[in-house]
């Protein structure tokens, strides 16, 4: 089974598999996002649908039940998703084409029906499967407590102690109320693999029947939206054309690929061009999954992944040119500086927000050093100084004074070492760079100390800082003085001689990906011309490098783990001791790039990487784990299936990036 998805730009989105088998808690028709994007709550699990011909019913669903799969789905002939989901089914003579659609910017989502009937009396039958609970829970209620307000084609329907309302629409239909029914023990087959609860009941309120005459060619929609600021109510979703719906959609995105501009690097031979337009059009689907808009703000934000992140300063940072500044998405960019700079505390821009009550978390000590960079990246497409001179150089400021002098919010023990001028940070029992997995709160990787990309980082900001406070005729000599002093140190103290790379932080030998930021930012900490900067790129590549990604441990490295798998403690333990994370090609990527631009030998180096990755991920976005998107991480050994996030934003970002650029 594959899984897809589909989102509504504010956190809600709908997901399930090519098959209609829900395989997660987060599988569902209707998410929604109460307090967008966040507060996320599943509201329509599914539809089942049946059709009588003749008097006659044929069931056209497929679900899970007690770790048995239903498979009811031999009328299903035929799944795509390029845009949208679409189901074609046959059953005699009857064709049903099932297509999904969320309503941009609210809580609802739009299945419409096209039937295509010969000959035969038909009823077509729509039986929703609701819930309404936190959506990284389960309900194993044995009793639902909600009341119903019907009509004919309408149902609303309220969960006690909930003041939005569930409201269901379908035209032409008469709807069918049903007393205490419950579907019971739905099973998640992904769950049970992660190690969760996996069975679940949902409620039954009723069934939507549908009149279909002889040679009758019909078509319906079923609406459902939670109510509410982002949400429709009843007689508002009765007004609503589902077809229209489908459109608006459709040519919301095709704006984007034209306002895009990639379509102009079309390639010339004929037996490329289609394979690029096709590579195009699923890089800005992908990508637009992940922009949504946080209305707290009033800004838009970009989310870390699918199904269970929310916006992270770090995600959003490593992935803000795949997924904005490719694209030309450059005011939505801002806005997602913006959105990151307004919640500056202590030098440190948030490392996330809370899916409850949207407060910002400081768990980073990499977020604002990356912020440096993604700044020089926007300056580089839209040379827009004005922008950053009026809304950002004073927070860059307060970043570098802060770490200067030193921050101890949330435990991040941040402070620059006045003997040799690196950054140190974390403690034995915190953890803030990308690493963080804790098992029972206990740091899984700990890498407290100097870190080795910390300090790449570091240095790249001060770099950052010197050349805009020239260009803002600004103070200047005190960042290049930093720059130089940490420079220098870097270079005594991490290169590994006997392993012919770096450390990954300072006493800690082991080869791990972290330094191959040394030589891929903007103002690379290690001369990218040096002896060093290509052996800890042959390093990284011997050791780590595969098709997916690069391993986050070498493989004989004490405690490598190459499979992800097992209980939630357990893959908390090995997230980073092994498996193979897609994003960090990116880095690799641009590091790849300033060495053949100083060492000829290996452009073809680059040339057969880029090859390598459009192929791998070519087909990974059509016949891997989720349709039109990319995994978290992938196993190390018998690389295959996806893994963690099924739509994880920084993984699209950095390899479209490197297809695309």
């Amino acid at each position: 089974m594959k899984e897809w998805i589909i989102t509504n730009g504010i956190g809600g989105f709908a997901s399930s598999t090519d098959i209609g088998i829900n395989t997660r808690r987060y599988s569902g028709l209707l998410i929604a996002a109460t307090n967008p994007p966040g507060l996320r709550k599943l509201v329509l699990s599914k539809v089942d649908e049946s059709i009588e011909l003749n008097g006659k019913k044929y069931d056209i669903y497929s679900n899970a039940i007690n770790e048995q799969t239903q498979i009811k789905n031999k009328y299903l002939k035929k799944f795509e998703k390029t845009i949208i989901p679409i189901y074609t089914y046959k059953i005699k003579n009857v064709v049903i084409e099932k297509t999904i659609c969320m309503f941009y910017g609210k809580n609802t989502v739009a299945i419409n029906y096209r039937i295509s009937n010969q000959k035969e009396k038909a009823k077509l039958l729509l039986t929703p499967l609701i819930n309404f609970r936190d959506f990284h829970a389960e309900t194993q209620d044995l009793k639902f407590n909600y009341t119903q307000k019907i009509n004919k084609e309408s149902a609303e329907i309220n969960f006690k102690d909930s003041k939005e309302k569930i409201n269901i629409y379908v035209n032409g239909s008469n709807y069918i109320e049903h007393k205490d029914d419950i579907f019971y023990s739905m099973y998640y087959q992904k769950e049970k693999e992660r190690g969760f609860d996996y069975l679940e009941n949902h409620a039954v309120p009723g069934t939507f029947e549908i009149e279909i005459k002889p040679n009758e060619d019909k078509e319906v929609t079923f609406l459902c939206s939670l109510s509410g600021e982002y949400g429709h109510s009843i007689e508002e979703l009765s007004k609503l054309d589902g077809t229209k719906i489908i459109k608006e959609e459709i040519k919301r995105i095709n704006n984007q690929l034209k306002s895009s501009e990639l379509l102009k690097n079309v390639p010339k031979k004929e037996e490329e061009k289609q394979s690029y337009i096709d590579l195009v059009e699923k890089y800005i689907v992908a990508s637009d999954n992940f922009v949504v808009y946080r209305p707290s703000l009033k800004l838009h934000t970009t989310l870390a992944g699918y199904p269970w992140f929310l916006d992270w300063g770090r995600d959003s940072l490593i992935s803000f040119e795949g997924l904005l500044l490719l694209p030309k998405r450059y005011k939505i960019a801002e806005e997602v500086l913006l959105t990151f700079v307004s919640n500056i505390k202590q030098g440190l821009i948030p490392n996330g927000f809370n899916e409850y009550d949207g407060h910002a978390l400081y768990n980073s000590a990499d977020s604002s050093l990356l912020l440096f960079e993604q700044i020089q990246k926007y300056l580089n497409y839209t040379k827009n100084y004005k922008f950053i001179k009026e809304n950002i150089y004073e927070k860059l400021i307060d970043i570098i004074e802060n770490y200067i002098q030193g921050i101890d919010l949330d435990g991040n023990n941040i402070k620059l070492d006045e003997t040799d001028y690196l950054i140190y940070s974390g403690t034995e029992n915190t953890q803030n760079t990308w690493m963080d997995a804790k098992v029972n709160g206990v740091p899984a990787t700990p890498r407290n100390g100097k870190a080795v990309e910390l300090n790449a980082m570091w240095y790249n900001a001060l770099k950052v800082m010197e050349d805009l406070s020239k260009h803002f005729k600004k103070p200047y000599s005190k960042y290049k003085l930093l720059a130089e002093k940490c420079k220098k140190s870097f270079g005594e103290k991490f290169y590994n001689p006997k392993k012919k790379c770096l450390y990954d932080v300072l006493g800690d030998d082991r080869i791990r990906p972290n330094q191959i930021f040394a030589i891929s930012m903007t103002y690379p900490i290690i001369d990218i011309n040096s002896e060093i900067a290509k052996e800890l790129f042959i390093t990284v590549t011997k050791k780590l490098l595969n098709k997916y990604g690069l391993k986050t441990l070498a493989s004989e490295e004490e405690g490598f783990e190459a499979i992800y798998e097992g209980s939630p403690n357990k893959r908390d333990s090995i997230y980073h001791q092994g498996p193979t994370w897609p994003w960090l090609l990116g880095p690799y990527y641009d590091a790849l790039k300033k060495l053949a631009g100083n060492h000829r030998d290996l452009e073809k180096t680059l040339i057969q990487f880029k090859l390598n990755v459009a192929t791998t991920f070519t087909k990974e976005l059509t016949k891997g784990n989720t349709v039109g998107s990319i995994s978290e991480i992938y196993d190390s050994v018998n690389l295959s299936e996806g893994k963690g996030a099924f739509a994880q934003g920084w993984s699209v970002s950095e390899v479209f990036r490197i297809l695309l650029t």
